[in-house]
Protein backbone atom coordinates (compact mmCIF):
# COMPACT_ATOMS: atom_id res chain seq x y z
CA UNK A 1 0.00 0.00 0.00
CA UNK A 2 2.03 3.69 -0.85
CA UNK A 3 1.90 6.28 1.31
CA UNK A 4 -1.34 8.25 -0.49
CA UNK A 5 -3.42 5.45 -0.05
CA UNK A 6 -2.78 5.02 3.62
CA UNK A 7 -4.23 8.09 4.41
CA UNK A 8 -7.66 9.33 4.68
CA UNK A 9 -9.54 11.13 1.60
CA UNK A 10 -13.10 12.59 0.40
CA UNK A 11 -15.11 10.93 -2.17
CA UNK A 12 -14.39 13.66 -5.27
CA UNK A 13 -18.19 13.22 -6.43
CA UNK A 14 -20.10 13.50 -2.69
CA UNK A 15 -17.65 14.51 -0.78
CA UNK A 16 -17.57 11.67 1.82
CA UNK A 17 -14.52 10.59 4.01
CA UNK A 18 -12.64 7.20 2.52
CA UNK A 19 -11.17 5.31 4.82
CA UNK A 20 -7.37 4.69 4.01
CA UNK A 21 -6.79 1.70 1.65
CA UNK A 22 -10.52 2.41 -0.03
CA UNK A 23 -10.22 2.59 -3.54
CA UNK A 24 -13.64 3.49 -4.06
CA UNK A 25 -16.03 5.64 -1.79
CA UNK A 26 -18.78 3.45 0.66
CA UNK A 27 -21.52 5.79 0.15
CA UNK A 28 -21.72 6.92 -4.05
CA UNK A 29 -19.02 4.29 -5.36
CA UNK A 30 -16.81 6.85 -6.96
CA UNK A 31 -13.46 5.83 -7.69
CA UNK A 32 -9.93 7.52 -7.48
CA UNK A 33 -10.68 9.65 -3.93
CA UNK A 34 -8.60 12.64 -2.96
CA UNK A 35 -6.33 12.32 -0.25
CA UNK A 36 -5.13 14.32 2.60
CA UNK A 37 -2.12 16.60 1.32
CA UNK A 38 -3.19 16.05 -2.19
CA UNK A 39 -6.38 17.77 -2.01
CA UNK A 40 -4.63 21.36 -3.57
CA UNK A 41 -3.31 19.41 -6.69
CA UNK A 42 -7.39 18.48 -7.23
CA UNK A 43 -9.03 19.65 -10.31
CA UNK A 44 -11.00 22.58 -9.07
CA UNK A 45 -14.55 21.61 -9.71
CA UNK A 46 -13.60 18.77 -7.61
CA UNK A 47 -12.30 20.83 -4.81
CA UNK A 48 -15.30 23.25 -5.09
CA UNK A 49 -18.16 20.09 -4.66
CA UNK A 50 -15.87 18.93 -1.78
CA UNK A 51 -16.09 21.59 -0.26
CA UNK A 52 -19.56 22.58 -0.63
CA UNK A 53 -20.88 18.84 0.53
CA UNK A 54 -18.86 19.43 3.36
CA UNK A 55 -19.93 22.75 4.09
CA UNK A 56 -23.86 21.45 3.85
CA UNK A 57 -23.32 18.54 6.00
CA UNK A 58 -21.98 20.90 8.56
CA UNK A 59 -25.42 22.76 8.36
CA UNK A 60 -27.26 20.30 8.08
CA UNK A 61 -25.65 18.89 11.89
CA UNK A 62 -25.39 22.47 13.66
CA UNK A 63 -29.16 22.89 12.18
CA UNK A 64 -30.26 19.64 14.24
CA UNK A 65 -28.33 20.53 16.92
CA UNK A 66 -30.14 23.78 17.51
CA UNK A 67 -33.40 22.67 16.69
CA UNK A 68 -33.07 19.48 19.55
CA UNK A 69 -31.85 21.81 22.25
CA UNK A 70 -34.36 24.42 21.19
CA UNK A 71 -37.08 21.37 21.67
CA UNK A 72 -35.12 20.61 24.99
CA UNK A 73 -34.69 23.83 26.41
CA UNK A 74 -38.44 24.94 25.53
CA UNK A 75 -40.16 21.82 27.33
CA UNK A 76 -37.66 22.48 30.22
CA UNK A 77 -39.17 26.18 30.53
CA UNK A 78 -42.93 25.08 29.82
CA UNK A 79 -42.77 22.69 32.87
CA UNK A 80 -45.45 19.11 33.00
CA UNK A 81 -48.15 19.46 30.61
CA UNK A 82 -51.54 20.98 32.37
CA UNK A 83 -54.48 18.81 32.04
CA UNK A 84 -57.77 20.98 32.86
CA UNK A 85 -59.39 20.27 36.30
CA UNK A 86 -62.72 18.69 35.85
CA UNK A 87 -64.22 20.87 38.33
CA UNK A 88 -63.25 23.94 36.32
CA UNK A 89 -65.99 23.97 34.19
CA UNK A 90 -69.10 26.11 33.08
CA UNK A 91 -71.95 25.20 30.95
CA UNK A 92 -76.00 24.27 31.09
CA UNK A 93 -77.35 21.33 31.30
CA UNK A 94 -81.23 20.41 31.19
CA UNK A 95 -82.10 18.62 34.29
CA UNK A 96 -85.84 16.69 34.23
CA UNK A 97 -88.67 16.55 36.96
CA UNK A 98 -87.10 14.92 40.06
CA UNK A 99 -83.53 13.98 38.42
CA UNK A 100 -79.93 15.57 38.59
CA UNK A 101 -76.91 15.84 36.97
CA UNK A 102 -73.76 15.89 38.42
CA UNK A 103 -70.00 16.80 38.32
CA UNK A 104 -67.29 14.43 39.79
CA UNK A 105 -63.67 14.94 40.56
CA UNK A 106 -60.95 14.88 43.27
CA UNK A 107 -60.51 18.10 45.43
CA UNK A 108 -57.48 18.27 47.83
CA UNK A 109 -58.34 19.18 51.37
CA UNK A 110 -58.44 22.51 52.00
CA UNK A 111 -59.04 23.55 48.38
CA UNK A 112 -61.95 24.74 47.44
CA UNK A 113 -64.55 24.67 44.18
CA UNK A 114 -66.13 28.26 44.08
CA UNK A 115 -68.16 28.97 41.03
CA UNK A 116 -71.94 29.93 41.03
CA UNK A 117 -75.46 28.36 38.92
CA UNK A 118 -78.59 30.38 37.12
CA UNK A 119 -82.27 28.67 36.37
CA UNK A 120 -82.21 30.32 32.79
CA UNK A 121 -85.79 28.29 31.92
CA UNK A 122 -87.47 28.81 32.87
CA UNK A 123 -86.40 31.46 34.65
CA UNK A 124 -86.80 31.53 38.73
CA UNK A 125 -87.58 27.93 38.80
CA UNK A 126 -85.39 26.51 41.97
CA UNK A 127 -82.44 24.20 41.69
CA UNK A 128 -80.62 22.52 44.70
CA UNK A 129 -77.10 22.03 44.30
CA UNK A 130 -75.56 19.18 46.57
CA UNK A 131 -71.83 18.00 47.40
CA UNK A 132 -70.87 14.45 48.60
CA UNK A 133 -67.93 13.11 49.37
CA UNK A 134 -67.48 9.59 47.75
CA UNK A 135 -68.72 7.27 50.30
CA UNK A 136 -71.82 9.29 51.06
CA UNK A 137 -72.50 9.13 46.84
CA UNK A 138 -71.98 5.24 47.20
CA UNK A 139 -74.82 5.75 49.29
CA UNK A 140 -77.11 7.65 47.75
CA UNK A 141 -76.51 5.53 44.50
CA UNK A 142 -77.05 2.67 46.84
CA UNK A 143 -80.68 4.31 48.02
CA UNK A 144 -79.73 4.75 51.49
CA UNK A 145 -79.96 7.61 53.50
CA UNK A 146 -76.67 10.38 52.81
CA UNK A 147 -75.11 12.81 54.41
CA UNK A 148 -74.82 16.27 51.95
CA UNK A 149 -71.53 17.84 52.56
CA UNK A 150 -72.45 20.81 51.36
CA UNK A 151 -75.90 22.52 49.64
CA UNK A 152 -77.14 25.97 48.48
CA UNK A 153 -80.67 24.55 49.28
CA UNK A 154 -83.33 25.13 46.61
CA UNK A 155 -82.60 28.53 44.87
CA UNK A 156 -82.83 30.00 41.47
CA UNK A 157 -79.36 31.13 41.27
CA UNK A 158 -76.36 30.99 44.33
CA UNK A 159 -72.87 31.22 44.47
CA UNK A 160 -70.95 28.31 44.99
CA UNK A 161 -68.20 28.07 48.35
CA UNK A 162 -67.18 24.62 49.13
CA UNK A 163 -64.23 23.51 51.00
CA UNK A 164 -63.05 20.55 51.51
CA UNK A 165 -62.19 19.23 54.66
CA UNK A 166 -59.98 16.18 53.44
CA UNK A 167 -58.97 14.45 49.93
CA UNK A 168 -61.60 12.84 47.88
CA UNK A 169 -63.79 12.33 45.32
CA UNK A 170 -66.73 14.46 45.49
CA UNK A 171 -69.69 14.44 43.16
CA UNK A 172 -71.45 17.92 42.73
CA UNK A 173 -75.30 17.20 42.29
CA UNK A 174 -78.09 19.66 40.60
CA UNK A 175 -81.25 18.49 41.71
CA UNK A 176 -84.53 19.39 40.34
CA UNK A 177 -86.98 19.38 42.75
CA UNK A 178 -89.94 19.53 41.34
CA UNK A 179 -92.02 16.31 41.30
CA UNK A 180 -92.31 14.10 37.35
CA UNK A 181 -95.92 15.02 37.49
CA UNK A 182 -94.81 18.52 37.10
CA UNK A 183 -93.20 18.06 33.53
CA UNK A 184 -90.70 20.37 34.47
CA UNK A 185 -87.39 20.70 32.95
CA UNK A 186 -85.22 23.09 34.23
CA UNK A 187 -82.13 24.14 32.18
CA UNK A 188 -79.31 25.67 34.65
CA UNK A 189 -76.08 27.86 34.06
CA UNK A 190 -73.28 26.19 35.95
CA UNK A 191 -69.76 28.20 36.21
CA UNK A 192 -67.20 26.40 38.97
CA UNK A 193 -63.93 26.72 39.29
CA UNK A 194 -61.02 24.92 41.47
CA UNK A 195 -58.80 27.35 43.58
CA UNK A 196 -56.17 25.72 45.68
CA UNK A 197 -55.50 27.09 48.98
CA UNK A 198 -51.96 27.54 48.16
CA UNK A 199 -51.19 31.37 47.36
CA UNK A 200 -53.99 33.57 46.24
CA UNK A 201 -57.46 32.01 47.26
CA UNK A 202 -59.23 33.70 44.44
CA UNK A 203 -61.75 35.86 47.22
CA UNK A 204 -59.97 39.06 46.07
Amino acid sequence: MGAATAVWGSCRFCGTAVAPGAAVCGICGADGPVRAGTFAQAPRSVRRRIVLTGTLRTLIVVGVAVALAYTLIANALSGPPTVADPLTTSGTYTVGPGQAEILQGAVTGGDYIVGNFTSVRPFGADIAFEVYNSTEWNRTLAGENASIAYTTGNESAARIVFSAEYTDNYTFVLVNPYPASSHLNITVYVATQYESNVGDDGFG
